[in-house]
């Protein structure tokens, strides 16, 4: 499997050492060595960026072990943290970390990205205060999360909720992953879509998610990747009227105009101003990011 990973286009790879592994000391204990040798491997492993881990939670009695064998791989960078709750979660972690850094020394502080698993209701009662979180160690990670991951059925789990294919359940809880992340300059992650096979189905929830503000989407099979990742950055129309809306609103500034009309195909003329300017910006960027080509306007 470690092998298999090395064939997918992913953004991210995360290695889990949780609910793929037995939870029993032996299992776990092999997967983390195993882990660790492959990653070790210069010859074979991902690039430092696209690799993460999935600790075991920190109530478990795996996860200092985890974390400890984790922070000696120098390629180990991200830690996709499960079932935090609380602060007390995150002020575990990371007083985890820098014990082992200062013991250590073995990895630079402030190369280490972390992400909640957002999976309870407790979580999203707390959401606003794990997004915020700050280390009490001042200096540790930045002092703060990347981002956000949503965790479908463990959440399901928890609070009884019944999901289905028309996703009307959990958009409350998506919507407050999203924006909360938002608010906070995190990356916000959205659940995985179980019915791997059906990628029409797919495609639909990644656009559903997209469209609620999510930056990305997990994926539980390599089939799955390819429509995300399409998904998950602005289409060629999107592309054009955001590149439109950024030349003609240069051309009204510079003639002291604050708003303009813009002509839209098989659409009604649409009044820009500021915030779609912002709105456009923001196309233009995940555009350049993905490396998509932007059409040059003229006059």
């Amino acid at each position: 499997m470690l092998q298999k990973s090395l064939t997918t286009p992913s953004d991210v790879i995360i290695y889990d050492l949780e609910d793929s592994v037995p939870p029993s000391e032996a299992d776990k204990t092999r997967a983390r060595n195993n882990l660790a040798n492959f990653l070790y491997d210069t010859t074979s492993r991902p690039s430092p960026e696209r690799i993460a881990v999935r600790l075991n939670a920190v109530n478990t009695p795996f996860f200092q072990k985890d974390i400890s064998q984790a922070l000696k791989v120098p390629s180990i960078r991200t830690f996709v943290l499960p079932k935090v709750n609380s602060l007390d979660d995150l002020n575990s972690v990371s007083h985890e970390i820098l014990s082992h850094c200062n013991f250590s020394g073995t990895k630079p502080i402030d190369s280490i990205r972390l992400v909640a698993s957002i999976e309870s209701a407790r979580a999203i009662l707390n959401l606003k205060d794990i997004a915020g979180w700050r280390s009490k160690h001042g200096s540790l990670l930045g002092g703060q999360l990347s981002g956000l991951l949503f965790a479908a059925e463990d959440y399901c789990a928890d609070t009884s909720v019944i999901r289905t294919s028309s996703r009307r359940e959990l958009l409350y809880t998506r919507s407050q992953i999203a924006i909360t992340a938002k608010a906070f300059g995190l990356e916000a992650i959205d659940m995985v879509c179980v019915n791997y096979k059906d990628l029409d189905y797919l495609r639909e929830e990644c656009i559903d998610g997209r469209q609620l503000g999510f930056t990305g989407k997990q994926a539980i099979h390599p089939t799955q990747v390819d429509t995300i990742q399409s998904t998950f950055v602005p289409s060629a129309r999107e592309i054009l009227r955001a590149a439109k809306i950024l030349h003609q609103m240069k051309k009204a500034h510079s003639s002291q105009k604050g708003a303009i009309g813009l002509a839209v195909e098989d659409g009604p003329t649409e009044m820009i101003d500021a915030p779609m300017i912002k709105q456009a910006e923001n196309i233009i960027r995940v555009a350049q990011a993905a490396g998509l080509a932007i059409p040059e306007q003229t006059d």
